[in-house]
């Protein structure tokens, strides 16, 4: 038995549509066939090693607004399928406004790939591993969806129905990303475990954000969204109430750890098992969520 260690890619045709209804209509008309891409950096690695074979790759980067990088300080942050991660992580808006969103962008892979990586892509691909997955979702993503009958709107939170698998249809395609402007106050942080320092999918992923809400008891409002332990990216509700109901202290902080690790249910893979994932999601969940509150109290320190 021999096996191949530099395989190709299989033959395809390059298609280049010219407005979003041809592309639409292309989709639709080769949906067993065809499919569109941005960056790539997932298409073809999966092409390579056989996991698809499309006839067809559709070049959906130069069509209107897919190459937009806009931020209204009333309307809030759109970013088009083609803007790479390393332009949304250096957008001075981005930085001031969406931190969180730079951090997750900055912790894919290697500066090189991001220059094609794209977060358009990244949640297409509905890796369930995928870094910027928990940002967009905690600062409540709305896709813009060309698809055959025009455009519509899909909010992020319903997007995502399993390993690859999301609620885009044939002709389907995401134009953009529209984030409304965050919560007053608001402060998060990314953290990622993986089996080496760089370059490597998440084994667990943490995404915690938190901002000062007094319509709540305990006058803050923390989400978090776990990555690489269920078949989707996990929004933890619990851990929102948790927080939320009763004053935050330690002792809070580690139950709303703990209530993040029971909900998760991932499995055995090579990288890790499902029970070290299970208590590595219980202890990033613990120091994400007081390393926000740390920043949230040193944020009201200054403001006082």
């Amino acid at each position: 038995m021999s096996i191949n260690t530099h395989p190709a890619l299989p033959e395809f045709e390059y298609y280049r549509p010219a407005t979003l209804v041809e592309a639409s209509e292309f989709l639709a008309s080769h949906s067993a066939e065809a499919r569109p891409f941005l960056g790539g950096t997932d298409v073809f690695v999966r092409m390579r090693d056989g996991f698809m074979t499309p006839k067809f790759l559709v070049d959906v980067k130069n069509l209107d607004g897919t190459n937009d990088l806009r931020f209204d300080p009333q309307a809030g942050l759109t970013i088009g399928a083609a803007v790479n991660m390393n332009r949304v992580a250096a957008s001075p808006e981005v930085q001031a406004h969406y931190p969180l969103l730079a951090e997750a962008c900055q912790s894919v892979a290697s500066y090189q790939l991001r220059t094609r990586a794209t977060i358009v892509g990244n949640l297409c691909n509905a890796s369930p591993a995928g870094d910027t997955l928990g940002a967009c979702l905690l600062f409540d993503g709305v896709l813009q969806v060309h698809g055959v009958n025009g455009l519509r709107q899909e909010p992020l939170s319903t997007f995502f129905l399993g390993p690859g698998k999301t609620t885009l249809k044939p002709g389907d395609f995401v134009t953009a990303i529209h984030f409304p402007i965050p919560p007053k106050g608001c402060q998060g942080t990314y953290l990622k475990l993986g089996r080496n320092k760089l370059s490597d999918l998440s084994i667990v992923g943490v995404t915690a954000l938190g901002y000062p809400d007094l319509k709540l008891p305990s006058g803050y409002r923390f989400r978090l969204a776990l990555a690489s332990v269920a078949p989707v990216p996990l929004v933890v509700a619990e851990v929102e109430t948790c927080l939320g109901k009763q004053a935050v202290t330690p002792e809070t902080l580690r139950e709303a750890a703990r209530l993040a690790g029971e909900a998760c249910a991932p499995i055995d893979d090579v990288r890790g098992s499902a029970r070290y994932r299970k208590q590595m999601a219980k202890n990033l969940s613990a120091k994400a969520l007081n390393e926000v509150w740390e920043k949230i109290k040193r944020v009201g320190l200054k403001a006082g």
